[in-house]
């Protein structure tokens, strides 16, 4: 076990120290302990109490290191608690979920005394097919009975499985998730997009939360910021979710969104729109965002000159006159003053305007979602009216190009060939 403590030397000068090597500060004794906490995660293959033993902190602080919390001060890193280490030197025990030692000898003495799988799982609680499992893999091979004691055995070698992190750097799995990352892809979009280029098996293939796991656990240094700046949310770090919509700014006679006819609801008819503003600094400029309700297709107007009315107006029929009358049913935006000109903007390209109640973003869900997506690209803060608007057309073709989970993994852009080709 290696600890860490403090030295004080004769001038009265503190000096931190863990696995034999003394450090001036305690911050960098912490970020000292942190690194050797991932060396032995991916290296060692140790799990995440035995590692957290191993430098001296406890499972809690284990945890926060692997959620990307790496402020290395020691304020908030928890020491190893006592009663861990007077249990670390101990064989494993395994969890209760798992079946104990007493309760397979039970089994095993039940099956000598001829009673059937079903009476023998009803004594400990177990469900029949456990108690049927267990019996089948620990049969010995010439007698045919079950063995207990090499059945607990087997059974706790299974647990440790001592290998190296499934996505540690360096990695063909970690590769393909820097790659996505690259492209502005999601850890769900990289887990879930079909790859059959890859080898069918689980050295190239990761569950979300593994993805994640890896993100937050190598997020360190020059790639820390290499990270930072491909996720979606500029974060190598787990923070709570929150946020609360716009207030409402336009109060004129509009159709509202109760009036929709219900088959936008369930996005069965095509040609359905949702649209806002993303706004820069104090909302003195912004960038228009369409997004189609039922393939996610997005289209970003240009709004160069402000986002008044008449330019917002200007900025929408440009960008959509020249659509398909198929993909111009409706448009369905929010109680903002850059469509106090709704009417003439309906009437110019022949399609529906409602406006969702005040207060209440998820009436339009699909736009407020691709608006988080944005901001990727347009941080808050950013003045959008420096983009010209091939970047913007570029911003958008990409983000059409991402597999989207509510597709079934298809990508916008090959949804809206699917659907006009239908037409």
């Amino acid at each position: 076990v290696t600890r860490s403590h403090r030295n004080e030397d004769r001038g009265g000068e503190h000096r931190w120290a863990f696995n034999g090597v003394e450090y001036p500060t305690r911050k960098l004794m912490c970020e000292a302990r942190r690194a050797e906490y991932v060396r032995l995660l991916d290296e060692e293959g140790m799990n995440f109490t035995q590692a957290a033993h191993a430098v001296g902190v406890s499972k809690r602080t284990g945890k926060a290191w692997r959620n990307g919390r790496t402020r290395a001060t020691g304020r908030n890193e928890k020491p190893l608690v006592d009663r861990y280490r007077s249990t670390m030197d101990k064989p494993r025990t395994l969890h209760p979920r798992h079946l104990s030692q007493e309760e397979r000898i039970q089994i095993a003495d039940r099956l000598r005394l001829g009673d059937s799988i079903r009476a023998i799982a009803r004594l400990p609680g177990r469900d029949p097919g456990t108690v049927s499992r267990e019996v089948e893999r620990n049969r010995n091979p010439e007698s045919g009975g079950y063995e207990p004691y090499q059945a607990q055995q087997k059974a706790a070698d299974r647990l440790k499985r001592p290998k190296p992190r499934k996505a540690a750097e360096g990695t063909r799995l970690w590769d393909e998730i820097a790659a996505g990352l690259r492209r502005h892809w999601s850890p769900e979009q990289i887990a879930d997009r079909p790859r059959p280029d890859l080898p069918d098996n689980g050295d190239t293939h990761a569950s979300v939360e593994t993805i994640y796991q890896a993100i937050y656990l190598q997020a360190r240094g020059e790639l820390k910021q290499e990270i930072k700046r491909a996720m979606r949310q500029g974060r190598t770090a787990r923070r709570p979710q929150g946020g609360q919509g716009r207030k409402p700014r336009f109060r004129e006679p509009m159709v509202m969104i109760s009036e929709r006819p219900p088959e936008i609801e369930d996005r069965a008819v095509p040609g359905h729109w949702e649209g806002d503003l993303i706004t820069g600094s104090r909302n003195k400029s912004a960038i228009g965002t369409l997004v189609k309700r039922t393939t996610r297709f997005t289209i970003l107007p240009h709004l160069p000159d402000g986002h008044d009315a008449e330019h917002a107006r200007q900025a929408i029929i440009d960008k959509m006159q020249h659509l398909p009358k198929l993909l111009r049913n409706s448009l369905t935006w929010d109680q903002g003053a850059e469509l106090a000109l709704h009417k003439r903007t309906g009437a110019s390209l022949d399609m529906a305007v409602h406006f969702r109640d005040p207060h209440s973003p998820r009436q339009r869900g699909t736009n407020e979602s691709t608006n988080g997506l944005l901001r990727q690209y347009f941080p808050k803060g950013t003045d959008p009216s420096v983009y010209p608007e091939d970047h913007l057309d570029a911003v958008a073709e990409e983000l059409n190009d991402r597999p989207r989970k509510t597709l079934g993994f298809m990508k916008p852009s090959e949804k809206i060939i699917e659907l006009l080709d239908a037409a």
